[in-house]
């Protein structure tokens, strides 16, 4: 079998309930220069079962059963040592392909480009209804060169915490520090961010993946990854410089009251969040009364509270607010 031009590397654990459908949404795409590559991280429900279907129909799809889960960031970076391709899609394992999506990253790959960054739409669970048709807000594909590592850390950086709309020349991920990113939950982000890359990028207008809204699997560990890690890791790159740091995120969003009443909202900061990383701060008494009430005001009403203020305000940061698109 000759080498594949492009390797799907999905990373899954436990979606016996939704990969078939993403599967069903590849498979039909595939030809002799794509490969299809799913790595479990050890599930235990029945998503090997689910995925030894396709295998056995299908010889471009690949499964590759690890013995222990070892994360979302280990996983993938698994996926891309494993996989075969000249580049590495790296793809998720609950959102689908909309057609046509292969033959355009296969033509941007053949023009030269080392990173392909291709955008999405975002429909509810059940994938029936559109809520945002671009995730990046653009009429034509825009490239990247090399000196303009900033420029695409602005303009796509908040959109890049969702790993599906990566595709990488396997040969620069491979050749880049992986293991430290191990735990932040967004190694790709590590991987392309580190230092400046030698390749030119482009940004897909098209969107052609369709994200299911709201099926994130972190959920219960949302308040730490999106106040702590994301930050964390956005701030951790030397070559970035504040400004543009500062247009995705603050160094400690946590400070601003509002970002915990946005989290109270989302249901993701609790009395237990405020035990753990508040109760013993050196911060203004009123600050930490303040914290400590957003942590147990009815979550219910303030979630009400802020759908409201965005659909009749603020439309736009509806699914921003709501949704930090993840990647396990």
């Amino acid at each position: 079998m000759k080498k594949p031009l492009l390797s799907i590397c999905i990373a899954t654990y436990n979606r016996a309930e939704s990969i078939g459908e993403t599967l069903g949404s590849i498979i039909p795409q595939l030809d002799d220069d794509v490969e299809l590559l799913v790595v479990d991280g050890a599930s235990t429900d029945n998503t090997e079962e689910v995925v030894r279907q396709f295998t056995q129909k299908e010889s471009r799809v690949r499964y590759v059963r690890l013995s222990v889960k070892g994360g979302v960031d280990h996983d993938y970076d698994k996926s891309v040592e494993f996989a075969r391709g000249e580049f590495c899609w790296l793809f998720t394992d609950d959102d689908l392909l909309r057609p046509g999506a292969i033959t355009a990253v296969k033509i941007a790959i053949k023009e030269g480009h080392g990173l392909i960054v291709v955008n999405a739409e975002v429909r509810d669970r059940k994938l029936a209804t559109i809520l945002q048709h671009q995730r990046i807000i653009m009429q034509d594909n825009k490239v990247y060169s090399p000196n303009e590592m900033e420029g695409l850390f602005i303009d796509a950086l908040n959109y890049l915490s969702f790993i599906g709309a990566v595709v990488i020349r396997r040969s620069i991920w491979l050749n880049r520090e992986r293991v430290s990113y191990f735990g932040t939950e967004f190694i790709h982000v590590g991987v392309i961010f580190q230092k400046p890359l030698r390749e030119t990028v482009l940004i897909v207008a098209e969107s052609y993946i369709s994200i299911r809204y709201g099926n994130s699997q972190w959920t219960p560990r949302r308040f730490d990854i999106s106040v702590f890690k994301w930050p964390k890791l956005v701030w951790s790159f030397e070559h970035i410089s504040i400004q543009a740091k500062r247009c995705i995120i603050r160094q400690e969003p946590w400070r601003r009251l509002r970002t915990l009443i946005i989290e109270r909202g989302r249901g993701s900061y609790t009395k237990q969040h405020y035990n753990e990383y508040f109760s013993m701060l050196s911060v203004s008494r009123l600050w930490k009364i303040s914290a400590w009430l957003i942590s147990l005001f009815p979550i219910k009403v303030l979630a009400s509270f802020l759908a409201c203020y965005c659909q009749l305000i603020r439309p736009k940061e509806l699914i921003r607010i709501y949704d930090f698109k993840s990647n396990g």
